[in-house]
């Protein structure tokens, strides 16, 4: 078992190379203990999330339902034949992750193949399931047997996480709007989306970075460089989009390009090892 145990959580460190070359790199920037459960919470909510936006031609609603029991099989019994989901189980098992989270990450992707265009309700619900829980996982690998760490990091966890995704929002309105036809900014009309309304999205959004990043100075050591370089990536990216004028927004994909991201890892360890925040 320890062969397929191992086996199934390099699945899940693959997938997350695979799909995300910033998570990837901000995750080997923690210590060595926790990448192994980081990897596996990433390539659970991944597999998810593909089942949700990329499985066209196929009964969605069906697989993410199977998806579901799957998973509460999994952690159930402490084994599943699927790899990616015998790390989750062991994750969630390990440190013992509330099944409240699980649940509520799994509605929200079951909300995308229902909803087209979110309310204010309705895009709160969704953020916290699609986002925030997934920084509340990470953040009790992180704090293994210490809920009182956890719990004083809880708000600005989920508020990182809330600006990760609010960024995706921005960085994907192409792609959500014109080919999935979704909305995550209530009461915005992309068709006519201008300078005032991205101002005010991003006043928001600089407002949970400022939240996120009081708790990310709070992080033990050995957690706190891997979570700040992600910070800084996601924050890179988001003053990329904050000097693009509001129609090239639906034009384009922004990125952060490679070469930067190894400036930012260097600027992100020095000021890490000296404090610099």
């Amino acid at each position: 078992m320890e062969l397929y145990k191992k086996n199934a959580l390099d699945i899940s460190r693959i997938t997350t190379a695979n799909y995300s070359t910033s998570f990837s790199l901000g995750t080997r920037m923690l210590g060595n203990r926790y990448r192994p459960g980081i990897y596996a919470v990433y390539g659970f909510v991944r597999f998810a999330d593909e089942i949700v936006d990329t499985f066209h031609g196929f009964d969605k609603e069906k697989l993410i339902k199977d998806f579901r029991q799957q998973t509460y099989d999994a952690i159930e019994n402490k084994i599943s034949t699927n790899p990616i989901l015998h790390s989750f189980q062991w994750v969630v098992n390990r440190y013992q992750i509330d099944m409240e989270l699980i649940d509520a990450f799994l509605d929200s992707m079951e909300m995308d193949l229902e909803h087209s265009v979110y309310g204010k309700d309705k895009i709160k619900t969704y953020i916290y399931g699609s986002a925030e829980v997934v920084g509340l996982m990470c953040l009790r690998v992180f704090y293994d047997g210490d809920d009182p760490g956890y719990q004083n990091l809880k708000y600005p966890a989920r508020k990182l996480g809330e600006a990760f995704q609010k960024v995706n929002f921005l960085r994907d309105m192409k792609d959500d709007f014109y080919d999935k036809g979704r909305v995550y900014f209530p009461g915005v009309d992309f068709r006519d989306f201008n300078n005032e309304v991205k101002k005010e999205i991003e006043a928001e959004i600089q407002q949970d970075f400022n939240e996120a990043f009081q708790g990310i100075i709070k992080l033990k050591p050995s957690a706190r460089f891997g979570v700040y370089l992600a910070y800084r990536y996601y924050l890179q990216l988001f003053k990329k989009i904050q000097h693009t004028h509001a129609e090239n927004i639906m034009g384009k994909r922004y990125r952060v390009p490679n070469w930067m991201k190894m400036v930012l890892l260097f600027k992100s360890y020095v000021r890490n090892t000296t404090s610099l925040f």
